[in-house]
């Protein structure tokens, strides 16, 4: 059985993005928000949203991502290496029960310029 995930992308994944490739194959499902939980930072061409006490409303896409999918989209964000780590993300609205999943940046934003709440 092919298992899928929901996965809220934020960056260059997203639709019209530098990395979207990595995702065209999948099944888009539609845009959202997270809670205000986070906050996103220009980490040199692309974004990294980190938890945050006074976050935002990060908007992105949610999509259905198959297990090779998601395999790929780890390797991507170097979750091995410490670079993301995907986790359960709080959306708003109609997602607001729903299991997603999206990669929270792991590393020091330190000297990042935040970008607000769109990449």
């Amino acid at each position: 059985m092919n298992t899928r995930t929901l996965v809220f992308v934020y960056g260059t994944l997203k639709r019209g993005g530098d990395n979207h490739h990595w995702i065209s194959q999948q099944q888009f499902v539609g845009e959202a928000c997270t809670k205000p939980m986070f906050r996103l930072y220009d980490l040199g061409g692309y974004p990294g949203m980190v938890r945050a006490d006074e976050g935002l409303s990060i908007q992105g896409e949610v999509w259905s991502v198959d297990e090779a999918g998601l395999i790929k989209l780890d390797v991507l964000e170097d979750t091995e290496g410490g670079e993301y780590e995907r986790v359960r993300v709080v959306l708003e609205g109609e997602w607001a029960e729903r299991a997603v999943e999206g990669y929270v940046y792991l590393r020091s934003v330190e000297g990042r310029r935040e970008v607000g709440v769109r990449w």
